[in-house]
């Protein structure tokens, strides 16, 4: 029997003053929280909808309250994100891939492709954001030196993950750029970008006090 083919979503519980901080100002940081909650449910909301095997969130907190049932909830490990990284992917067996949930954006059919991906004779796959990190990554069979010692949070953190992940002799799929959000202008383009998404209805909710009503 084929090993089952897993996502892992890494995320925190969106509470205020814990989560997306760097859009306050404008927002406070009780609506930067509810910015938060809105993209982790988007993100959810992809992985339910994937055709994968095995969904677990690897959390920081409290699950949702109407978590779907689909979905294992395993606490993030303590420390910083490589070794997060190195610990969400250390229970698993087989294919699979992890999506933060700065990336509402993201769709079921992206998630698959890295799946797909790691089908077809590839050891890994990562997908590079713009602000230099990335937003998804994958292997067919985990290893802790894959993130060990990867400088998180930078310019360059994308490019040395793939740069490690090659030097490890992985043979390497890409997927497109995306933007996570971080700041307002990220918020902005992803809510453009993405209008039916629960993250895009908050956005334009909250920014509307503003007067700066979401255009296309």
């Amino acid at each position: 029997m084929s090993p089952p083919r897993t996502v892992l979503v890494l995320a925190k519980e969106p509470v205020a003053g814990r989560v997306k901080t760097r859009l306050c100002p404008p927002f406070t940081l009780h609506e930067a929280a509810l910015l938060a909650a809105a993209a982790l449910d988007d993100t959810l909301s992809a992985v339910q909808h994937t055709r994968c095997d095995r969904r677990v969130l690897v959390l920081d907190g409290e699950p949702p309250a109407r978590l779907d049932p689909s979905f294992e909830v395993r606490p993030q490990a303590q420390g910083a994100l490589d070794r997060r990284l190195s610990a969400a992917f250390a229970n698993v067996d087989g294919p699979t891939v992890l999506v933060g949930m700065d990336t509402p954006q993201v769709t079921p059919e992206l998630i698959d492709d890295a799946l797909a991906h790691l089908d077809a004779c590839n050891d890994a796959v990562i997908g590079r954001s713009v602000d230099g990190g990335f937003w998804i990554v994958g292997l067919t069979r985990p290893t802790r030196r894959a993130f060990l010692g990867v400088p998180m949070s930078t310019p360059t953190t994308g490019a040395v993950q793939h740069a490690r992940l090659v030097e490890l002799g992985l043979h390497t799929a890409t997927l497109p750029l995306l933007r996570d959000v971080d700041e307002y202008d990220d918020a902005v383009a992803v809510a453009r970008g993405a209008p039916a998404t629960r993250f895009a209805a908050a956005f334009r909710q909250l920014d509307s006090k503003f007067t700066r009503v979401l255009v296309s």
